[in-house]
């Protein structure tokens, strides 16, 4: 999806939102205009459904303010505390929505304007992922169910099946990923299986219902999780054998590794395929192609549009919230940017089911994403995921250097994850 999000936050600003002090903020107007600022983390495709929207409501102005994901995140922690500055309409990303409940006071109840009337729109987890209990912080806009890609050539030179049903037969679960991966390595030496350790790690995780955090009382439980410890130990064994690429998702090594295919796979939601497409270049178009991913549904990103009560305008932000969501927007952002819906109406439309894409080999994108989405559910986070996550990731990442095996990995990831939350 979005050139420049998806990438993890180096910290979570947990401190600087305990410390969130109340003020007002507001925003102007010009020449008679309502002005109305959305701020996102990389591109959302908004641009032309601004332009239509102010078509439609000649009083309102839109600017968008775009930012990585980490400033994204940073600049709105200190807008709330400052009490100023943050955008009428702010995207959060999912693994902060449980930080952000917390400081619900700086934001406006959607539904107040009745939000709650909406509900049905989304998809019943989505929905429930924004809300805590009559307080709705957000409206959802995309998620990232998961899929598999994958390059048709390289597997063919390593004489695998490249039909899409073909391959996802050949890898129904994690542990048959590890079993190809082999396979691929004995054939294709020079090339890797997988981008990296982490992308495997992160994949697997997120198929499971909780993750560091127990979703009962939000316990640390990263060490006593067997779905943290198989997903560890399976992808830190891939990549202990050098079949990884060592390429961390949206770097510049990772542009190059797709660009010159030094990798195979790569687990990936909808969003992705842009940034695959933009790494890749025309180059590659028709070399990979998308089949369903190993073992259950997981979700790998999606946000929501909420509204800080600093602005001025919190009525007119929400009309425009609502209309951006709406599942006649959401559909044309997928077929125009590959921005999956996480509203029923908008995947299962007969448009987003019969969408293909030719750099993917005119893989059935709509229909296997939208399979993805029916069976989805969403694990827990935890308050302290964005602090934790790291240190399990950099663990993977010192696996790939060889400065530590699977166990010395392990172990240290699991004490330094405690740690991270003190």
């Amino acid at each position: 999806m979005r050139t420049l999000t998806r990438r993890p936050a180096v910290a979570v600003l947990t401190t600087a939102l305990l410390l969130l002090t109340s003020a007002c903020g507001g925003s102007g107007a010009a020449g008679g205009k309502i002005q109305l600022t959305v701020a996102t983390f990389g591109e959302f495709g908004y641009a032309p459904l601004f332009a239509e929207y102010e078509k439609q409501h000649p009083d309102v102005e839109i600017k968008g303010r775009v930012t990585d994901f980490d400033t994204h995140f940073k600049t709105l922690a200190t807008q709330l505390a400052a009490g100023h500055g943050a955008a009428d309409v702010v995207a959060i990303e999912e693994q902060y929505i449980p930080q952000y409940i917390r400081a619900k006071d700086k934001f406006v109840n959607l539904a107040d304007y009745g939000a709650e009337q909406l509900k049905s729109q989304w998809s019943p987890w989505k929905w429930a992922q924004g809300t805590d209990g009559d307080y709705v912080l957000g409206l959802g806009t995309d998620m990232g169910s998961l899929a598999l890609c994958y390059r048709r050539d390289l597997f063919a030179r390593a004489g695998l099946p490249t039909d899409r049903a073909d391959v996802a037969k050949l890898m129904p679960n994690w542990p048959a990923y590890a079993d190809v991966a082999d396979r691929f390595t004995q054939k294709l030496p020079e090339v890797k299986f997988a981008d990296s350790a982490g992308t495997v790690y992160t994949a697997m995780l997120n198929q499971s219902p909780q993750n560091y955090f127990s979703a009962a009382d939000d316990s640390y439980i990263a060490d006593t999780n067997p779905a943290v410890r198989d997903a560890f130990f399976l992808a830190g064994g891939i990549a202990q054998k050098g079949e990884t690429a060592a390429a961390t998702t949206y770097t510049q090594q990772w542009n190059v590794a797709i660009k010159q295919g030094s990798f195979a796979t790569i687990a990936c939601p909808a969003w992705m395929l842009t940034q695959i497409k933009e790494a890749g270049g025309e180059g590659n178009s028709g070399k990979w192609d998308v089949t369903t991913v190993p073992g259950a549904s997981g979700n790998q990103g999606g946000s929501f549009l909420t509204i800080p009560k600093q602005g001025a305008h919190p009525k007119e932000a929400y009309d425009l919230a609502r209309w951006l969501t709406a599942p006649e927007q959401e559909k044309r952002l997928f077929l125009s940017d590959g921005i999956l819906p996480s509203e029923p109406a908008a995947y299962k439309d007969p448009q987003v089911a019969a969408h293909t894409d030719p750099y993917f080999s005119n893989a059935p994108l709509g229909q296997i994403y939208a399979s993805s989405a029916d069976t989805l559910r969403p694990n827990y986070r935890g308050l302290h995921d964005a602090q934790v996550r790291p240190e399990f990731g950099r663990a993977l990442g010192r696996i790939e250097d060889q400065s530590e095996n699977v166990q010395q990995a392990w172990d240290d990831a699991v004490k330094m994850g405690r740690a991270a939350i003190k």
